[in-house]
């Protein structure tokens, strides 16, 4: 069974999505829609911009959504998915590839999603940290024994998961990731606590955008980051994609059930091969490629 996958925010890089653009009349008519629909030119800052212009929440979430989409519009027929799963903002790119979201709504509630993250992330100093060669439930004691907000926020793959919280709570968590045998705990570059309690105000924010917006009956199953398991009902989907903001990205559990499910190929349609890379590291078996036109 083929499973397409889709990526989150930190896969953009300059010059995304220009050859589909020259390439495809298609995706050039949405490209234009798209800048019309967010009221900036999104398509010169993906093109000829600079990876500083491309590192704004308010760009890099709809630049890197656009990338997904278009490109699996373009592949027209051959773009059938038995199963689909995006990680975290990766999960919208996975709603419109499965016909639960069009694509003029999901980049709507990309671009709100990625404002009021950006929103959220100004009211108080909170970032991420990568902690590497723990087993999970080491990191979960961890980040439950410290005073202050951190709780795991990514289980990327086995060995691998990201904490997110306030900036000081974060700073202990990591030292003691490191005495309890951590490889690496490592603190991102990045402007907020994505996927932890501090997003609450960009969830209750979200929620009202997603009730209101029309999600149709999914030509597939999607395993959504929340609940790891195949979701078809429209109103259950609408329920996880607002959980998701201030729950953890289940991404380990997801690969691992879809594979149980029958999953064998698991394509990664948008920008880079980070997925590919975790999935060989959940199962070395499985089978992984980049979308291609």
């Amino acid at each position: 069974m083929k499973a397409y996958v889709f990526p989150g925010q930190g896969a953009q890089f300059v010059g995304m999505g220009q050859d589909l653009y020259q390439q495809s009349e298609l995706a050039k008519e949405l490209f234009d829609k798209a800048n019309d629909i967010l009221g900036f030119s999104i398509t010169d800052i993906m093109f000829e911009g600079t990876a500083e212009d491309l590192k704004q929440t308010k760009v890099t979430q709809p630049a890197i959504f656009l990338h997904s989409v278009i490109l699996s519009k373009v592949l027209g027929e051959t773009f059938k998915p038995d199963m689909v799963a995006g990680h975290s903002l990766g999960e919208f790119s996975a709603l419109v590839a499965n016909g639960t979201l069009s694509f003029e709504d999901a980049l709507k509630l990309v671009s709100q999603r990625a404002l009021a993250m950006q929103k959220a992330c100004e009211l108080s100093p909170s970032t991420m940290a990568a902690v590497l060669g723990l087993a999970d439930e080491v990191v979960e004691e961890v980040c439950a024994s410290v005073d202050g907000i951190v709780v795991p926020a990514n289980y990327n793959c086995p060995g691998q998961l990201v904490i997110s919280g306030a900036v000081e709570a974060i700073n202990i968590a990591c030292e003691k990731m490191k005495e309890a045998g951590a490889k690496r705990a490592l603190v991102l570059p990045v402007g907020g606590a994505f996927h932890s309690p501090l997003m609450e105000p960009a969830r209750e924010e979200l929620a009202a955008a997603i009730e209101a917006t029309s999600f149709k009956q999914p030509d597939c199953p999607i395993y959504q980051n929340v609940t790891t398991t195949a979701v078809t009902d429209p109103n259950q989907i609408k329920e996880n994609l607002i959980a998701q903001l201030t729950a953890p990205v289940k991404w380990t559990q997801s690969v691992q059930n879809m594979i149980a499910d029958g999953a064998s190929l698991f394509t990664e349609v948008g920008p880079g091969k980070v997925l590919q890379g975790l999935v060989k590291k959940i199962d070395r078996s499985a089978e992984v490629a980049s979308a291609q036109l």
